[in-house]
């Protein structure tokens, strides 16, 4: 059956249907990588959003259950070019975006809707059964945080305990933890100062998640209150927008985000570059006296790290943990580690 992806700016690409049978708008964007198709699905950052796979076959290797960051997917919709009904194992991903009633959209142009989102930047738009236009649903108006954090507290592993704020956690967050012979416990977005300094924690960290910083301000207010007691804290992606916030930073909307698993940073110190994997949106600019920036990202200068000069207190808008991409940064779970 045919389907149409319609962006707000007028443009159509005309496609076949998979998937869920039916309709959805929300943000469009695309992920540059060429595989780990069912970690970026299962991704809580990409809440409210339509994504798009530029490498032009997805679903070869099947879908897999432990590849997944979460318990489900969370993009509005998806869009390739082609997708595999045979994998080599594992589920196909039809299959997969039919069990959790997600939209998909298959023989367009890729390549031209990425170059289009790039030149135009992130636009809105839905995948429909005609092509003609209609409401779209802006997902940054809405507090997106508030629909992917837990609604309990849950504990992981033993150790030097370790809070987690849950903005939309993926699960290899939690993982590279626990390696690390740590006791995390992960908390809702909503926690207060109190919920979290009745733990008697050795440190803090700020999980990756969606939307814009802005709608999320009392996880800032918090924040701003943890830092007085000097205790370790890392934020990762979402988290150093936060935490930046917390500090005395703004964020800002960049006009296609980064999304992907070979995006280069430098160390400002070392001048080494790191590849990393990256999703987001929105980054952290006028950093205050008191923060130092301490990666960048080399394709367009934007702020990828920050360390504040006096207090514990660490930051970076890629993802260390990977999954998918390079694991290149890991050590920076090292270093909180030894913060502690």
């Amino acid at each position: 059956m045919k389907k149409y992806l319609v962006l707000e700016n007028g443009t159509i690409f005309e496609g076949i249907s998979f998937g869920f049978d039916g309709e959805t708008s929300g943000e469009v964007v695309f992920n540059t990588g060429m595989t780990g198709y069912t970690e970026s699905l299962t991704d809580p950052s990409y809440k409210g959003q339509i994504l798009c796979q530029t490498y032009p076959l997805i679903g070869n290797y099947g879908v897999h259950e432990k590849d997944a960051e979460s318990s489900s997917i969370h993009v509005k919709g998806y869009v390739v070019n082609e997708h595999c009904d045979e994998p080599e194992n594992g589920k196909t991903m039809d299959a997969f975006l039919k069990e959790h009633h997600v939209p998909g959209i298959s023989g367009i142009d890729t390549r031209m809707l990425a170059k289009t989102l790039r030149t135009r930047g992130t636009m809105l738009g839905g995948i429909f059964n005609s092509p003609v236009a209609r409401e779209l649903y802006n997902p940054n108006k809405d507090d997106l945080v508030s629909m992917v954090t837990t609604r309990e507290i849950k504990e992981f592993g033993t150790g030097k305990t370790v809070a987690l704020i849950d903005c939309g956690v993926k699960m290899n967050i939690i993982r590279s933890l626990i390696q690390r012979n740590l006791r995390v416990i992960v908390m809702p977005a909503t926690s207060s100062i109190d919920d979290i300094m009745a733990l008697n924690p050795s440190g803090l960290v700020v999980s990756n998640g969606p939307g814009d910083p802005q709608s999320t301000r009392y996880v800032v207010d918090t924040l701003r209150k943890f830092i007085e007691y000097r205790l370790p804290t890392f934020g990762i992606c979402l988290g150093i927008q936060l935490l930046g916030g917390a500090l005395g930073a703004s964020t800002y909307k960049l006009t296609f985000g980064h999304r992907g698993q070979n995006h280069p940073c430098m160390d400002t110190k070392t001048k080494r570059c790191y590849m990393t994997s990256q999703n987001h949106g929105f980054a952290v600019k006028d950093l205050p006296e008191t923060l130092e920036a301490t990666m960048v990202d080399m394709n367009d200068g934007t702020i990828e790290g920050f360390t504040h000069k006096r207090l514990p207190v660490f930051a970076v808008q890629f993802h260390p943990e990977a999954a998918p991409g390079p694991q290149d940064t890991s050590f920076l779970f090292d270093k909180f580690t030894r913060m502690l």
